[in-house]
Parts: structure tokens; C-alpha cells; sequence
């Protein structure tokens, strides 16, 4: 102990040791002692040496702390000094705090691969990362606290290879998964730094940590820590949650079929008074808001993506954003990603669309959201990063919604402006950042025009309607006219910011708007100065800024003669080539449009549809615009090749193949028409089915009813068959009074008026059966032309048949009742006789046994009421069953006569289209082998009907996703 107390600082005599010898001494006192409180002595002076002798302590006393940690499991104390100098041997956190305040700056370069080193020494046997898993496991707090941070400090160094030893290992990651559990908060939060190192780009740890509860244990702690007003430790669980969602779709779908996409709404109630914006705060909701866009990031699969934008609309949890969009005194930063967050909730999923259009600001008059938006876009005072995240907002609202582009166009349109001016349109806005004098507002507002045009001729057509007042005075001008003057102005104008971005962003839209639009590029020919204008720019031999203007004219002209209808004279397809190749040269021309896929902006711009760029300058493509010009550059280059005989022939063939392909779609139309009406009638055939069995049904359910019926009445008949053979034989005799008299006499009336029904229903059935023979005989004369009328009929004779069987039910039901009746007249005959007869005998029994007759005989009557009152009411039941029988038939036979009509029609039209076809394939044929003649080559007829299926499944796509 003496020795110790030099170690520590204590008073000693003589020459104090050096820190290595002090060491060595030390780890021979470890290795060598075999007492263990000496041992757990040394291994504190260890401790207290690691982070000062950190190299001399990870060099000596590695092995030898290994070694404790295996052999010396029952005492806690030494397991915990020996975790915490491993810890500080392998951690560089110390060393880095350490050097902020320390003047030797010199080894600071030498101890940043300390931590490395020892980590690759310390995992190189795998037993001693399994041996840590254990003591991790360990309950007690200077076991499992220290082991959690070495253990953390290990993958933050050598994170690749202790993942996989913690993967091999069993049971390993779900041991460390219990951490999350642990009541003790210190364990407990840096567990959540260990998950978060473990999970780091490993797909499969990620799976394993996701299905053992993460995600429920997770959301509890940011519940319990206030959500986004928590502290750090809610900032660590949502990067936890970030390494667990990000790229990893299965993970992603456990998490929206979990319903944990609901628990996120409650992060987002950030209050009305949005006061005490804390850093921490605004730290955790812009976590939240990314873990959002991770679920309904681009990137992920389709079906995924649409999936959680589903339920984060039905959850409300769009809702919440929406309103912290539209709320005061939401920080920038915030307020940025909240805009996009809302942007990828919404991209291509129209009924979130929908509801976002639906928003408006909370002033006074209520505004659109969108509309609020643009003005934050084309108002250059706002931030830069703000202005771009409006714009990825507007691109999101608009892709793959058709509905959402018609009202942004309408809003241009001569009869939809307010001529009040009291509000402001989204049109106007855009009008106003496209003709504004700052190149920024220039280029937002074209790009966004182009997305209100992507994919939709109809409102490229609209959009040439559109007229502009240029000044007092003047004629109005088109928005397509309006674009080229500015466009070929150029420098002239002063505008704030770059020159080159403006002209960028009029040439993207204007190649945007002619594509696909024979009607576009001819009113862009229209105008004489604009195809001088475009093959000056490129011929000119410009600067490097200059370069990608050009490129974008010669896409401008190529799209101008590919799209090309002839309709002009003097700017046909083959006069706009040969222009092309006097003034320019055809191999310059291409060079000039591969200028814009070897621009390094222009692959930026491909990456992602989120349009982030470092500054404004480098604010040049949009990437809807990239997929563009990646479809049309070498459609383009080849058209430039193509003589005008080519042209010719490639026009006919396409003319008669659209013919064709319209023929075609026209009787497909037909076809799925007829389809369409024969599942309504397969439908109605099913409901005509279903309403039969039910009435089976009913009819089994009053069989077993008048079964029930008969069982009680004889056990009634049984029973008055004993009294009347114990009346005999006593030979007493009694005498009815008038009571009786009257009772039976109603008794008799009651049986004539059955008899009286019994006799109408049988006239009933008899008409029945009549009718269902002048149906047999109708449908025996029926022929068999058509398959489908086959069927029909063979339904039809099927149901006649079954409503013959229950008509034959129903006859044999009433003969029963008629037999009943006939039993109750015959037991009524026997009770009439009974009381004819005199008896003599003694007066005393004679009074005793006719009241006790006459008690019985008044009971019996009223059972009988009652039973002839039940038959009554299922005579009834059982006619309004042959009524509704009847109208059943009838429907049948218009049923039949209908579709007999109906196949008649569709087999004359099928006729019609086999002609039609026949004549179109043998047109179709020759066309063909004039082409082969001529040295063109011809699709084969395989490729042509794939092409076709093909077409097929995209309007059924369409049309699913309308």
C-alpha cells in the first residue's frame, strides 16, 4: 500500500519512479498478485494513469485488463476500473477535450490514430467483444455504464468490424436492444448512442434492432421527453430513428404497418404563441421534419411512398404541417424544411394535392397557400434557400397533376382574370417574376410555368391564348411572343443578377412548351425574327457562359423541325434543314446541342428533383428539363440526318398507323362497352339468384314451422282421444250448455271459410303452372346460335325449374293443410256426437265429471283458435310467396327477351369489326411490303401488338392513378 500511496501522490522518501516504470510496476502487481483487493488497488492506479499515460497504459496494461474482465466476474469494482481505463485508452473524446485547454499541440497529431489502434489490438480476438456483450448484460451500474461506453467507443473507431463481430455473436444485438428498457436514464441515453453507432450504413442490424421493438421503445422516450421540446435525448432518438428508415424500405414499411406514422403528429402541435424557440427545439423538429421526408423521399419505391402519404393525410399529420406553413413566427430554417417536408408529402399523390390547394393563409381576405408562396418566390428580398424550397413546393404540387396545372393555367386565361385586381393570381405572379428585372424571379418563374405545361398538350394549346398589355397604348402581346422579345433583347436589359440565367430559364420553357405541340411550334414560326434569331446564336462562337445559350437554342430549333406539321411554307421540315446546313453545318449544330448533357450543372440537376444549388449563380437546370433533353437530344440528331423522302415516308406510315391504332382503340372501346354490360347482366342474374335462395330459404323455415304445427296438434288429437275413452267408461254423461253450442258453431264457420281459400289457391297454382309451361314452350323454341345467349337462356330455364319445384312445395303444403282440415271436421263431428248422446247415471258424478268435462273442453277449443289462427296467417305468407313468385317470372321474361336483343346487336358489330380488321391487315401488309421494297425497315407484326399491349397498360395506369 505504500507504494501505492507514491503512485497517487502521496509523501515518500527518495527519488520518485517514472510514469513507464510506475506502469510496469502496476501491471506486474495485476498479473502477478494474488490477493484481490491489491489487484483491484492497481488496476485504480490504472485508472487514474490512462488518461495521462494513455499510450504507456494501452501498450502494458491491455492484456492484463483483459484478463481481469475474464477472470475476476464476481467482484463489480475491479470489472468497473478495468472497463474505464480501457475506456479512456481507446476513446479520442477525452483526448480532444482535452486539447482544447492543453499547450502541447505537438502530440496532438500522434494520438488521433491512438484510438484506432488499440481498438484493431482489443477486437482482433473476437472473444474479448463477446466477453464485453456479456458485462453489458450485467445490472449493476459500474458494470454495465462503463462496458456501454467501451463498447460505443469500439464502433465509433473500428465500426465495419464490430458490427460484424456483434452480428456473428448470439444474441448480441438483441441484448443491447435491452439497454433501451433500463430505468436508469444515464444507461439508458447512452444506449441510444451505442444503438446509434451499431446501426450506422448496416441494413441488417438496422432489420434486426427494427424488429426488437425499436421503434415503440423510441417513440415512449420522445414522448416522455416533451416531443420537440425535449432535450438532446430527443435529438438522439430521432438520428436513431433516422439510421433505422433511411434506405431501408423494409424498415420504412414495418414502420407505416405499425401505425407508427400516427404517433408523429403530435411533434408538430407546436402551439399558437410559437414563443421560446429554443436551439434544442428547432434542433429537434428539423429532425423530425427529415425523418418525415424519409418516408416520402423520391427516391424510395412508388407504391412505398404513396402508401405513407396516404396515411400521413389521414392521420392528419399534413394537416399539422400545413398549419405551421401558414403560422407567424416560425424561424427561417423551419419554416425551409417544413416547406419541402410538405413538398414530398404531396408529390404525385392528387388527394394531397387536393388538400393543399384547399389551404389558405390566415389573413384578411383568406389567400391560397400557393398563392402566398409565390409571392415569398418572386420577391427577391426573401432568402435564397427559402425561394428555392417554394419553388421544389410548386414542382411537387403540379407533378402528375393535371387538375392542379388546368387551375394554374386558368388563372392566365382572358375569362378568369380579375378584372377588379382586388386579388392577386398565381398567373400573375408568374407573369410578373417571368418579365421582372431580377434574373433570380426571371428563372423561378419559367421553370415553374414549364411544370404547369409538363405532360399536357391541351394546356399547351391554352397557353398560346393568353395575351399581354406591354405598355398604354399598344396592342396586347402573346405570353409566347412576349417570351422571344425578351429572349432576343438579351444584354439590353438591366437586370439584377445573372444575364445568362434569364435567357436559361425563357429557353426551358419555351423547349418545354413546344415539345409535343405542332400548334406551339407554329405559332413560334410564326413570327419571322425568331428562327434568324436562334441559328445567330449558334453560330456565333461565344464564351464558356455562352456555350450552354447556344445549346439551348439548337434544342429550341430541333424541336422546332422535329415537331414540325409543314403547315408554313417557308419553315418546313426541309427548308429549316437546309437553313441549318448553309448557316451552321450539321456536325456544328450537334456539337452545339451536346453542350448541354456535358455541362457539369446540368448532371447536378439530374440527381434529384430537389433543386439545391450552393448559390444562385450555379441555378441553371431544372431536373424535369434533364429528362427532356435526355429524350429529345438524339430523336433531334437524327431527324437533322433525315432527307425529305424519308420524311414523307415516315409521315405516311406514321398516318396510317394512327389510323390504324384509332380503328383500333375505337372497337377495343366497343369491346370493353360490351364487357362492361355483360357483367351488369352476370350481376343482376346473381342478385335474381340470391333473391330465389332467400325465398327457399323461407320456405324451408315455414315447412319446418308447419311441421312444428302438426307435431302439436296430435299430440293434442292423443290427448283428447284418452279423455274421450275415460269419459266412457266412467258412462257419465253431461249436457252443453250455450256457451259450447256457440263455440262449436264458430268452429264450423272457421272450416268453410279454409275450404273457401283452399279452393281459391289451387286456382292460383293451376294459373301458375300455366304460365311456366307457355315459358318452357317458348324457350324449347329457342335456337342456339350464340354462346353467350346460351348461357343466358340455360340461367333463365334453370330458375323456371326452381320455381317449378317451389310451386310444387307449395301444393304439396296445402294438400297437408287441406288433409288437417279435414281431421279437424272429422274431430269436430266426434265432439257433436259426444254431446248428442244422454247418459244416465248418478247426479252427483254426473254434475262432478261434466264441469271438469267442460273445463278441458273450453281449453281444447282455444287451442284449436289458436292453431286455425296460425294456419290462417301462413296461408297468407304462403300467397304473398306466390305473388312475389309471379312478378319474379315476369322479370325473367324481360330478362330473356332483352338479352336476346343484346346478342343479337353485339354479334352484328363483331361481324362489322372482323371485316374492318381483315381490311386494315391486308392495307397494313401491303403498306409494309412497298416499305421493304423501298429499303425501310418494317416492325414485325409481334412488335406491333406488344407496342400496342403496352399502350394498353399505361391508360390503365392513368387511369388508376386519376
Amino acid at each position: 500500500m505504500n507504494f501505492l500511496r507514491g503512485v497517487m501522490g502521496g509523501p515518500s522518501a527518495g527519488p520518485q519512479p517514472s510514469g513507464a516504470d510506475t506502469i510496469q510496476k502496476l501491471c506486474d502487481r495485476v498479473a502477478s498478485s494474488t490477493l484481490l483487493d491489491d489487484r483491484r488497488d492497481a488496476v485504480r492506479a490504472l485508472k487514474s494513469l490512462s488518461k495521462k499515460y494513455r499510450l504507456e497504459v494501452g501498450i502494458q496494461a491491455m492484456e492484463h485488463l483483459i484478463h481481469v474482465l475474464q477472470t475476476d466476474r464476481s467482484d463489480s469494482e475491479i470489472i468497473g476500473y478495468a472497463l474505464d481505463t480501457l475506456y479512456n485508452v481507446i476513446s479520442n473524446d477525452l483526448e480532444e477535450e482535452e486539447q482544447d485547454d492543453s499547450e502541447e499541440e505537438n502530440s496532438a497529431k500522434q494520438v488521433d490514430d491512438l484510438g484506432s489502434q488499440f481498438t484493431e489490438i482489443f477486437i482482433k480476438q473476437q472473444e474479448n467483444v463477446t466477453l464485453l456483450l456479456t458485462l453489458v448484460e450485467e445490472f449493476d451500474f459500474h458494470v454495465r455504464w462503463p462496458g456501454v461506453k467501451l463498447l460505443t467507443s469500439l464502433l465509433k473507431q473500428q465500426g465495419p468490424q464490430v458490427q460484424q463481430i456483434i452480428l456473428v455473436s448470439p444474441m448480441g444485438v438483441s441484448r443491447l436492444m435491452d439497454l433501451l428498457a433500463d430505468s436508469r436514464e444515464v444507461i439508458r441515453n447512452d444506449g441510444v448512442l451505442l444503438l446509434q453507432q451499431l446501426t450506422k450504413s448496416n441494413a441488417a442490424i438496422q432489420k434486426i434492432v427494427a424488429f426488437e421493438n425499436a421503434f415503440e421503445r423510441l417513440l415512449d422516450i420522445i414522448t416522455e421527453e416533451g416531443n420537440s421540446d425535449g432535450g438532446i435525448v430527443v435529438e438522439d432518438c430521432l438520428l436513431l430513428l433516422q439510421n433505422l428508415l433511411k434506405n431501408n424500405n423494409s424498415n420504412q414499411n414495418f414502420f407505416k404497418e405499425g401505425s407508427y406514422i400516427q404517433r408523429m403528429k403530435p411533434w408538430f402541435e407546436v402551439g399558437d404563441d410559437n414563443c421560446g424557440w429554443s436551439a434544442q427545439k428547432v434542433t429537434n423538429l428539423h429532425l423530425m421534419l427529415q425523418l418525415v421526408r424519409v418516408l416520402v423521399s423520391p427516391t424510395n419505391p412508388p407504391g412505398a411512398t404513396s402508401s405513407c402519404q396516404k396515411a400521413m393525410f389521414h392521420c392528419g399529420l399534413l394537416q399539422q404541417l400545413c398549419t405551421i406553413l401558414m403560422a407567424t413566427g416560425v424561424p427561417a430554417d423551419i419554416l425551409t424544411e417544413t416547406i419541402n417536408t410538405v413538398s414530398e408529402v404531396i408529390r404525385g399523390c392528387q388527394t394531397n394535392q387536393d388538400y393543399f390547394a384547399s389551404v389558405n393563409a390566415p389573413s384578411n381576405p383568406p389567400r391560397p397557400a400557393i398563392v402566398v408562396l409565390l409571392m415569398s418566390m418572386v420577391n427577391e428580398r426573401q432568402p435564397f434557400v427559402l425561394r428555392c424550397a417554394v419553388l421544389y413546393c410548386f414542382q411537387c404540387f403540379l407533378y402528375k397533376n393535371q387538375k392542379g396545372q388546368g387551375e394554374i393555367v386558368s388563372t392566365l386565361l382572358p375569362s378568369t382574370i380579375d378584372a377588379t385586381g382586388n386579388s392577386v393570381s398565381a398567373g400573375q405572379l408568374l407573369c410578373g417574376g417571368l418579365f421582372s428585372t431580377d434574373s433570380l424571379s426571371n428563372w423561378c418563374a419559367a421553370v415553374a410555368l414549364a411544370h404547369a405545361l409538363q405532360e399536357n398538350a391541351t394546356l399547351k394549346e391554352q397557353l398560346l391564348r393568353v395575351q399581354l398589355a406591354t405598355s398604354i397604348g399598344n396592342p396586347p402581346v402573346s405570353l409566347l411572343q412576349q417570351c422571344t422579345n425578351i429572349l432576343s433583347q438579351g444584354d439590353k436589359i438591366d437586370r439584377r443578377g445573372s444575364k445568362v440565367q434569364t435567357r436559361v430559364g425563357l429557353l426551358m420553357l419555351l423547349c418545354t412548351w413546344l415539345s409535343n405541340c405542332s400548334i406551339a411550334v407554329t405559332h413560334f414560326l410564326h413570327n419571322p425574327a425568331n428562327v434568324p434569331f436562334l441559328t445567330g446564336q449558334i453560330a456565333e462562337n461565344l464564351g464558356e457562359e455562352e456555350q450552354l445559350v447556344q445549346g439551348l437554342c439548337a434544342l429550341l430549333l430541333g424541336i422546332s423541325i422535329y415537331y414540325n406539321d409543314n403547315s408554313l411554307e417557308n419553315y418546313r421540315k426541309e427548308k429549316l434543314k437546309q437553313l441549318i446546313e448553309k448557316r451552321i453545318g450539321r456536325e456544328n449544330f450537334i456539337e452545339k446541342l451536346g453542350f448541354i448533357s456535358k455541362h457539369e450543372l446540368y448532371s447536378r440537376a439530374a440527381q434529384k428533383p430537389q433543386p439545391s444549388f450552393s448559390s444562385p449563380d450555379h441555378m441553371m437546370f431544372d431536373h424535369e428539363f434533364t429528362k427532356l433533353v435526355k429524350e429529345l437530344e438524339g430523336v433531334i440528331s437524327k431527324a437533322i440526318y433525315k432527307s425529305s423522302e424519308e420524311d414523307k415516308k415516315e409521315e405516311e406510315v406514321k398516318k396510317t398507323l394512327e389510323q390504324h391504332d384509332n380503328i383500333v382503340t375505337h372497337y377495343k372501346k366497343v369491346i370493353r362497352e360490351q364487357d362492361q354490360e355483360l357483367e351488369e347482366l352476370k350481376q343482376r342474374i346473381n342478385t335474381l339468384t340470391s333473391q330465389n335462395e332467400q325465398l327457399q330459404a323461407t320456405v324451408t323455415q315455414q315447412v319446418s314451422q308447419i311441421q312444428q304445427h302438426k307435431d302439436q296438434y296430435n299430440l293434442l288429437k292423443v290427448q283428447l282421444g284418452k279423455d274421450t275413452q275415460h269419459h266412457n267408461s266412467h258412462s257419465d254423461t253431461f249436457q252443453m250448455n250455450g256457451i259450447q253450442t256457440e263455440e262449436v258453431s264458430k268452429l264450423k264457420e272457421e272450416l268453410e271459410e279454409w275450404k273457401n281459400k283452399h279452393e281459391l289457391l289451387q286456382g292460383q297454382l293451376r294459373e301458375k303452372d300455366s304460365v311456366i309451361e307457355k315459358l318452357n314452350s317458348s324457350q324449347l323454341e329457342m335456337g342456339t346460335t350464340e354462346q353467350s345467349s346460351q348461357t343466358i337462356k340455360s340461367g333463365g330455364l334453370e330458375h323456371n325449374s326452381e320455381l317449378q319445384k317451389e310451386l310444387e312445395m307449395l301444393r304439396s303444403q296445402i294438400q297437408l293443410q287441406a288433409a288437417e282440415i279435414s281431421k279437424l271436421q272429422m274431430e269436430n263431428q266426434k265432439l257433436q256426437n259426444a254431446t248428442a248422446d244422454p247418459v244416465l247415471g248418478d247426479s252427483g258424478a254426473t254434475a262432478a265429471t261434466s264441469s271438469e268435462l267442460e273445463a278441458r273442453l273450453e281449453q281444447e277449443i282455444k287451442e284449436l283458435k289458436s292453431e286455425v289462427k296460425a294456419l290462417s296467417e301462413e296461408k297468407e305468407s304462403l300467397k304473398q310467396h306466390l305473388d312475389s313468385s309471379s312478378s319474379t317470372v315476369a322479370i325473367l321474361q324481360d330478362e330473356k327477351s332483352k338479352l336476346q336483343r343484346e346478342v343479337a346487336e353485339s354479334k352484328k358489330e363483331q361481324d362489322d369489326l372482323l371485316v374492318l380488321l381483315a381490311d386494315q391487315d391486308q392495307k397494313i401488309s401491303a403498306l409494309k411490303i412497298k416499305l421493304k421494297d423501298l429499303g425501310v425497315p418494317v416492325e414485325d407484326e409481334d412488335d406491333i401488338e406488344s407496342g400496342d399491349q403496352g399502350d394498353e397498360d399505361e391508360d390503365g395506369d392513368e387511369e388508376e392513378q386519376d
